[in-house]
Order: C-alpha cells, then sequence, then structure tokens
C-alpha cells in the first residue's frame, strides 16, 4: 500500500534536482551537471577550519596560515563545500530563498565531511540568530542544518543552547577584527540551557565560515561556561585562494 502511495505522489511531484530543478531520480539530489559544478571540498585541508590546501598529507595535523598565526578557540573543523559558485547560490537560497527543504542534503553532505570529528561530539549546537531576525526570516538556517544532521547522526541537539543577547550589524564585507569587535559579549548561553555545557564536546554548525569570528564568539561563550572541547562544522567555507 505505501509503495503504490509513494509512487503516486512520485508521479505527482516527481523529484527534482535541488540546484537546477530538472528532473533526477530521487528526492534531494543533484542532477550530474549540477553535482559536477558543486564546489565540494576534498583532498589537503586546514584541521581547525576546513579549507583546502596544497600538498599532500603526511600524518601530521596541518593547519593554514590563518589558523596558526591566530589560533582559534576550538580543536577540530570541516566544511563540506567552497562558498563559490552553485554551493553560494544554494546557500544564498537556503539562508534568503526560502528554502528550507535545502537543508537536508546539506547536512547529508556536512556528515559526510564531519565524520572524523562526529565520533567525539556530545552535543550538537547551531549558530544562533537574533529573535529579530529569526522573526522576520521565520526559521534560522543554521538550526536547520543542526536538527537534520542530528537526525543523520543520531546526536544530541540543543537548538537554543546559545542566544544573540543583542542584534548586530551585518558582518559582510567587514574586517576581521571589526568582526570580532561587532561580536564581542554579543552571544552567550541560554540561562536554562547553561547546564548542558559542562564537560561536554560541542560541535557547532553553522551554514558559512568567512573570517570565523562569529564561531570564534560562539565557542568562547561554551568554554567560559564550562564546555571541554568545542568543534565546528559548516556547509561552506570562504577560501582566500579559491
Amino acid at each position: 500500500m505505501w509503495n503504490r502511495i509513494q509512487t503516486a505522489v512520485e508521479l505527482i511531484y516527481p523529484p527534482r534536482c535541488l540546484g537546477c530543478g530538472d528532473l533526477v531520480t530521487s528526492d534531494f539530489g543533484l542532477c550530474g551537471p549540477c553535482w559536477r559544478e558543486t564546489p565540494f571540498i576534498g583532498g589537503t585541508i586546514c584541521e581547525c577550519c576546513g579549507t583546502p590546501l596544497p600538498g599532500e598529507t603526511d600524518g601530521h595535523r596541518i593547519e593554514c596560515d590563518d589558523c596558526m598565526q591566530d589560533p582559534r578557540p576550538w580543536g577540530d573543523g570541516r566544511a563540506a563545500l567552497l562558498y563559490q559558485g552553485r554551493a553560494r547560490r544554494m546557500i544564498l537560497a537556503l539562508k534568503h530563498g526560502d528554502r528550507p527543504e535545502l537543508a537536508r542534503p546539506a547536512a547529508l553532505w556536512m556528515a559526510r565531511a564531519g565524520r572524523e570529528i562526529l565520533r567525539n561530539v556530545d552535543l550538537i549546537a547551531p549558530v544562533p540568530l537574533h529573535w529579530s531576525r529569526l522573526a522576520k526570516r521565520r526559521y534560522n538556517q543554521s538550526a536547520l542544518l543542526a536538527w537534520h544532521l542530528g537526525r543523520e547522526t543520531g546526536l544530541p541537539v540543543c537548538p537554543d543552547l546559545l542566544i544573540r543577547t543583542r542584534r548586530t550589524p551585518v558582518l559582510d564585507g567587514k574586517t576581521a577584527n571589526e568582526r570580532a569587535e561587532t561580536l564581542a559579549q554579543a552571544i552567550a548561553p541560554h540561562p536554562r540551557r547553561r547546564h548542558r555545557l559542562a564537560g561536554q564536546t560541542v560541535l557547532l554548525v553553522d551554514d558559512v565560515m568567512t573570517s570565523g569570528a562569529t564561531l570564534e564568539t560562539c565557542a568562547r561563550a561554551c568554554l567560559d561556561a564550562g564546555a571541554e572541547q568545542i568543534c565546528v562544522l559548516v556547509l561552506a567555507r570562504v577560501a582566500k585562494d579559491a
């Protein structure tokens, strides 16, 4: 019975590519051309922020120049995509184009990119959105990614572990220092969720990492509240030389 219902639904609403809308063989998939044009990150990467690096791995930890020069307050970090081309268009559609259904396949890509660090995670938490922006946008794309990631991995998710204590201006176009100054004291643990941080390894989830200033603020807030270790996993990474 269920198979017949599913077949009927597929006839009425056939699966379409998330990138271009062409017909595909399964839900939440990409057609061949869109898959080839989507910049998935692979090969040698910075193990702290996920940005791709030249050369081969040598069995030792590898970090990019930025992470070595200014150490992050988290341990490991991964990203599924480069923030460019088709990936950028999909993320903007998720974030501003009222396409929340994109979060499910995106979380699957993130789970694959972060499989090494997910083994030691106790709790998943998204980067928070200020209530005024949440009211306007209707959903927090990072919370959607975290929720689907939790479903995929079986790990617990706390969508309101962190809160925005004040609204900050858009960070696009700001330098790393300006981003850090803007975000200072703008993110804190939720008063009723603070106890969930004690001694835990927390995975912070966001859609895009640019300078990492937002994730750094979130990581410090968690560590100050008693978290043992922080990891980060983002859908896309802005890479300088990409």
